[in-house]
This record gives structure tokens, sequence and C-alpha cells, in this order.
């Protein structure tokens, strides 16, 4: 007897087989491996038992575990469901499209009055090795994370950022938030990245600053308070040891600034 296999068929499969790879990935990079191969080997058994074997008893106490097992993976993995979700909104063709149907929501380009109070309160905190952490919210709106602050709502000011950041002012242990070119909020709580491969001599406040550019397609910054280096996370990706023209460069690109030409 042979089985009929259509085009619909083998489009199906590869599409579960490039799901199940970009779980298993995902699952990795979590060091949650373990977990998802007892999930599928628990998958197989329940298929096995109540499609092969046709065990009706036995077979319906899977099903139970199964529908309640789903809830239970979200509650597990909802850091994991919710950075799977966020890299593919951020793709960049979904972007795109994105942009292309909701002109309405996109972001306002910054300038360069901006720009450099951000880059000189950066190289004078440097120099004094105050530690500072700076995110510029970008589409993802950050409200969960503004909520855990105190409001500004002020003018990016160069004084303003480095009082803030002062050692002895009650904000500087925190995070400030950039939104539409006004400081919103500061002493704002980050998620931090518990990821093995962040060298050794980046702190919390790197931790903080890559987890958010993880979780979001926000820019954070920041100023090393022991060795007084500027580095600025981007899409779970550090640029380190930035002088202040490169500093400037990469927030002038990832902003999409345009300047405007002389004539």
């Amino acid at each position: 007897m042979f089985i009929s296999i259509s085009i619909k068929d083998i489009i199906d499969i590869i599409l579960v087989a490039f799901l199940l790879y970009y779980i298993f990935r995902l699952m990795r990079e979590s060091r949650s491996l373990n977990v998802f191969i007892g999930i599928m080997v628990f998958i197989v058994i329940w298929l096995f038992v109540s499609q092969v074997l046709e065990m009706r008893l036995l077979g319906s106490i899977l099903d139970k575990l199964v529908s309640v097992g789903v809830l239970a993976i979200i509650v597990l993995f909802q850091e994991e469901i919710r950075k799977f979700l966020y890299s593919l909104g951020a793709h960049q063709r979904v972007s795109n499209f994105m942009r292309f149907f909701g002109s309405k929501h996109k972001n306002e380009h910054a300038d360069k009055k901006s720009i450099m109070p951000i880059v000189m309160a950066c190289m004078n905190m440097a120099r004094q090795k105050a530690g500072a952490l700076i995110v510029i919210e970008r589409m993802a709106p950050l409200d969960d994370i503004i909520s855990t602050g105190d409001l500004i709502d002020a003018n990016i000011n160069q004084m303003l950022i480095e009082n803030i950041f002062f050692k002895n002012s009650p904000l500087h242990d925190g995070a400030m938030i950039i939104r539409k070119q006004r400081i919103c909020a500061a002493g704002c709580i980050l998620p931090v990245a518990h990821d093995q491969d962040i060298p050794k001599e980046l702190g919390l406040r790197h931790r903080a600053a890559l987890g958010i550019s993880q979780a979001s397609d926000a820019i954070a910054i920041v100023c090393s308070e022991e060795s007084g280096r500027i580095s600025v996370a981007i899409k779970g990706t550090f640029h380190l040891r930035l002088s202040a023209e490169k500093l400037e460069s990469l927030l002038t690109e990832e902003l999409s600034i345009k300047e405007e030409h002389k004539g």
C-alpha cells in the first residue's frame, strides 16, 4: 500500500521542522534544552499511546496532561516566548511591512540637538568614572520599565543627565529612559540578561543593558563605574570601548538621523 504525499504535506513537514529547530535553538540559548527534550519525549509517547496503540484510558489521561501542560509551558517559558515573538516582529521585512501600512506610528527622527547632550554627558561621566545607564526607546514601548522609576519629562540636557547619575543622587543606580527626544523617567529597573558568555569584567549595568536590548529594540548606553569606558547594547549585541566619535556615529546611524544638506 503506497502512501500518497502531496506538495502541501511536504510544506507542512518543512514548516514543522523549521519551527522545532527554531525552538530547539532558542531553548539551547536559554539553557532550557533538557526541558525541551523532555517535552518532545512526552509528546512522542503521547502520540504513540493515543494514535498507534489506541489506549483509551492512558490516552485520555495524557490528553488532560497535555491540555494543562500548554498553560504550564507558557508560564515557565514566558521570557523565551516573548523573545521569540519579538524577534519575529523585529525581522527586517516584517518591520518594513508594518512601517508601510502604519505610517502613523513611525518614530520621530532624532537630531543633533538630542544626540550631542547624551554624548557629552557620557564622556564627562566616563572621565569621572560615574556609573550610568541610559536607555533610548525606539519602536517598542517601554511603559512597563518606565513605571518602575520616577517620571521626569524634561528636555534632554547634559547637566541634568550628569546630575541624575551623580553618585549621591537617589536615582543614579537605576536606568534613565529617553522617549521622543525627552528624558521620560529615571531610576528605572531593567531586566537582567543571564547569558554565560558575557565577559566577567562587565558588571550588573552591562547585564541590564543587554537584557533590555534583548527584550526590545531600545538602545542602552552604559558608562562603567569601574573602568570609565562607554558601551552600547543593541539587539542583544555589545559595542564596547566607544569613543565620543564612535558613540555619536552609532547613535546617528541607529536613530536614523537625517542631517540637513548645506547649500
